[in-house]
C-alpha cells in the first residue's frame, strides 16, 4: 500500500506532497508513526491520517486564491479596525480640564525656576510644553487629512505602497498565500484603500462631534460570507471530533464513527482545515449542502476529478455528467455533521445547532423486502450453496460446478435466516463465541474477546441460541473443525474493507449474485432480506415486536449481553423463541446431506 510504510516492526503513514505544494510545505514527503506493529490496525489508522493530510493540502491550495468572501472580510475589518484605533487614540488624548491643570502647574513651576535661577527662558519653555500638549488633537487631525489626500491620489494612480503593511498583516493573520505581484493582491490592496478612505472620512466627521456617518462607497459594508479565521490549538473541528468519538455519547459503532469522520472531512474540504468549530453556522452548512447535492458519486475515486477541490469537481461534472449523490446520501452527510454539532452545543462550543431544517426531503424509500419461500428455494439450490465453477470469482460463483463454498459466504445467509442477526455480527464471531450454556448451544454477539469486533450499539451485544435447523445443517460440525484446526475466528476469511466495514465486499457482491441467478430485479432484496425474513417469521409464530426486539439487538445494553451469562430459565425462553423461526415449504435437506 503506497500510503503505508514499515520501519523495523512499526508502521507509519506516508504521503507524497503534491509538487505544487512542496515549496510551501518544505518537504517532498510526510511521514507519521501510527503507533502500532499490527498490519490490520495500521491499515485502519492510516486512512484518517491520510485523509487529514489531503484536507490540509486542499486548504493550502485554497489559501493561494482570494475569494470574494476574503476580500469583503478584509475590507470591513480594515474599515472597522481603523475607526476602532481612531477612537482609542481620541480616548488617550488629554481632556480640556487636564490641559488647564497641566498649564497652571507648569507655569507655577517655571516661575519658581526663573526666580531661583534668574532664567528668563524658563517661562517660555513651560509655555511651549503646554502648547504642544494642546496641539496633539490638531496634529492628529492634520495627519489624518494629509493621509486621506495621499490615499486618494495613490488610489487614482494605482499605487499600493501606503496600504502594503495592512494587506500583509491581513494575509498573514489568515494564512493566505498570495503573490504580491498578482492581480488578486492588487485588487485586495485597492479595495482596502477604499475602506481606509471611508474610515478617514468618518474620523474627520468625528472631529466635529458627528458619529452618525456611514460608508458611502458601496464596496464598504459588513461582510456576511465565510472568513478564514483559524481555530485555536486543540480546537480545530477534527481535534474536537476525536474527543467526540472517544466520548461517543450516542454509543454508535466504530464503523459509524469512521463514516462520520469521513463525512465531516468533506465539510472541512469546503470550509477549510483550520475553520473554528464555533463558527459553524447555517450559511456554511447551506453552502456545503449545495455542493453535496450536485456532487458526483465516488468522485474522489475517479481519475476524471483527480486533484480537484469540491467546488472544482462540481463545476467539472457539468461537462462530465457523472451521476449525483442521492438525497439519502446527502442526508447521511448532514446527519453526521448534525450529531457532532449537537455534541458541540452540549460542550459550549456552539449556542445552537445550525442543522435544524437542513435535511433534504426524503425520497420515496424502497424498503428492504424479505425473501419469498420460492426465492429462498431457488437461492439455496443455486451454485453458491450447492457447487460452483470457481470459489474466487463472483462471475463464476453463479455458474454450476464442483467447487464447494463453506466459508462465511455459505454460513452467514443461513445463520441470518434462523437468527435475524446482522451479517457483520456473524462474520466477526470467534470460536469461543459459539459455546454451550445450560445444555444449549448459543452464539454470543459481543465486543469482548480478542480481535477488533464491533457492534452497532451497546444493545446489540446479546445471546442468541443456535437454531435447531443450523445444527442439522452442520454448523456445529463446522465450528468443531475450525477449532480443531487452531483457528480463533469462526470465519477467518471474513475481512474488513479499507473503511473498517466487515464483509462489505461480500454484502455488495451478494446483491449482484441475486441478480445473476434471476431472483432480484431492481431494488429491495439484499443480504438484509434474511434479517427481515426472520423478524416476519417471529411475527408469524405469534410473537409481538417488543417480545423479540432484544433477539435482533434492538434494546438497551446490559451486562448480560456483554458477558453472555444467562439464567437457565431465561435461556430456555430464548431457545423457544429462536426455534419458532420457521419457513413453510422451505427445503434445505439437500444442504444437510452435502
Amino acid at each position: 500500500m503506497s500510503y503505508l510504510l514499515r520501519r523495523g516492526a512499526s508502521y507509519y503513514a506516508r504521503l507524497k506532497v503534491p509538487t505544487d505544494l512542496v515549496a510551501i510545505v518544505g518537504k517532498k514527503e510526510i511521514v507519521k508513526s501510527l503507533g502500532t506493529k499490527d498490519l490490520r490496525e495500521a491499515k485502519r489508522l492510516m486512512w484518517p491520517v491520510v485523509g487529514e493530510w489531503n484536507r490540509q493540502f486542499d486548504d493550502l491550495r485554497a489559501r493561494r486564491e482570494l475569494t470574494g468572501d476574503d476580500k469583503a472580510d478584509a475590507v470591513w475589518q480594515h474599515y472597522s479596525g481603523t475607526l476602532e484605533r481612531d477612537e482609542q487614540t481620541r480616548q488617550s488624548m488629554p481632556a480640556a480640564s487636564e490641559i488647564e491643570a497641566a498649564t497652571a502647574s507648569a507655569m507655577e513651576h517655571a516661575k519658581r525656576e526663573a526666580l531661583d535661577a534668574r532664567d528668563p527662558f524658563a517661562v517660555l519653555d513651560a509655555s511651549l510644553d503646554v502648547r504642544v500638549l494642546k496641539r496633539r488633537r490638531e496634529q492628529d487631525a492634520h495627519s489624518r487629512r494629509v493621509k486621506l489626500e495621499l490615499m486618494r491620489k495613490h488610489l487614482m494612480a494605482g499605487e499600493t505602497a501606503l496600504i502594503a503593511d495592512e494587506v500583509a498583516d491581513y494575509l498573514d493573520r489568515n494564512k493566505l498565500l498570495i503573490d504580491p505581484h498578482s492581480s488578486n493582491y492588487v485588487e485586495l490592496a485597492r479595495q482596502m484603500m477604499r475602506a481606509e478612505i471611508e474610515a478617514l472620512q468618518r474620523t474627520l466627521e468625528r472631529d466635529s462631534g458627528d458619529y452618525s456617518g456611514i460608508p458611502k462607497d458601496p464596496l464598504v459594508k459588513p461582510a456576511i460570507g465565510a472568513t478564514r479565521e483559524t481555530a485555536a490549538p486543540g480546537e480545530r473541528i477534527m481535534d474536537l471530533f476525536e474527543i467526540y468519538a472517544r466520548e461517543n455519547p450516542r454509543g454508535i459503532s466504530a464503523d459509524t464513527l469512521n463514516q462520520a469522520r469521513r463525512d465531516i472531512g468533506f465539510f472541512l474540504q469546503y470550509v477549510g482545515d483550520g475553520y473554528p468549530a464555533n463558527k459553524i453556522d447555517k450559511k456554511a452548512v447551506r453552502g456545503w449542502k449545495s455542493l453535496m447535492i450536485n456532487f458526483p458519486v465516488k468522485a474522489t475515486e475517479s481519475k476524471a476529478f483527480a486533484g480537484m477541490s469540491l467546488q472544482q469537481i462540481v463545476k467539472h461534472n457539468e461537462k462530465v455528467g457523472k451521476p449525483l449523490l442521492k438525497p439519502r446520501t446527502v442526508n447521511r452527510y448532514l446527519a453526521s455533521l448534525g450529531a457532532f454539532c449537537t455534541w458541540l452545543v452540549s460542550q459550549g462550543y456552539l449556542e445552537q445547532s445550525p442543522m435544524h431544517g437542513m435535511s433534504l426531503a426524503k425520497e420515496k424509500k424502497v424498503s428492504t423486502l424479505p425473501f419469498t419461500t420460492e426465492q429462498l428455494n431457488i437461492l439455496f439450490k443455486s451454485p453458491l450453496f450447492t457447487g460452483c465453477l470457481s470459489a474466487t470469482e463472483w462471475s463464476k460463483i453463479s455458474k454450476p460446478g464442483n467447487e464447494k463454498i463453506r466459508d462465511h459466504r455459505y454460513w452467514v445467509p443461513l445463520i441470518m435466516l434462523f437468527s435475524g442477526a446482522r451479517p457483520a455480527e456473524i462474520a466477526q464471531l470467534s470460536i469461543d463465541d459459539i459455546r454451550q450454556q445450560h445444555g444449549h448451544w448459543i452464539m454470543h454477539i459481543t465486543t469482548e474477546g480478542n480481535g477488533d469486533k464491533t457492534v452497532k450499539t451497546a444493545g446489540s451485544m446479546r445471546v442468541v441460541p443456535v437454531h435447531k435447523e443450523l445444527v442439522k445443517l452442520g454448523l456445529l460440525d463446522y465450528h468443531a473443525g475450525m477449532k480443531a484446526a487452531g483457528q480463533t475466528r469462526l470465519f477467518p476469511q471474513a475481512e474488513r474493507n479499507s473503511r473498517g466495514q466487515m464483509i462489505a465486499v461480500f454484502s455488495r457482491e451478494f446483491g449482484r449474485y441475486l441478480t445473476r441467478i434471476g431472483i432480484k430485479k431492481g431494488r429491495g432484496l439484499s443480504l438484509y432480506s434474511f434479517r427481515h425474513g426472520a423478524a416476519d417469521a417471529l411475527r408469524r409464530a405469534g410473537h409481538l415486536d417488543e417480545q423479540f426486539g432484544f433477539i435482533l439487538g434492538h434494546t438497551g445494553g446490559t451486562m448480560t449481553g456483554r458477558y453472555g451469562i444467562l439464567p437457565e430459565g431465561m435461556l430456555e425462553q430464548r431457545v423457544k423463541l429462536i426455534d419458532s423461526i420457521a419457513y413453510d415449504d422451505l427445503t434445505l435437506k439437500h444442504l444437510a446431506s452435502m
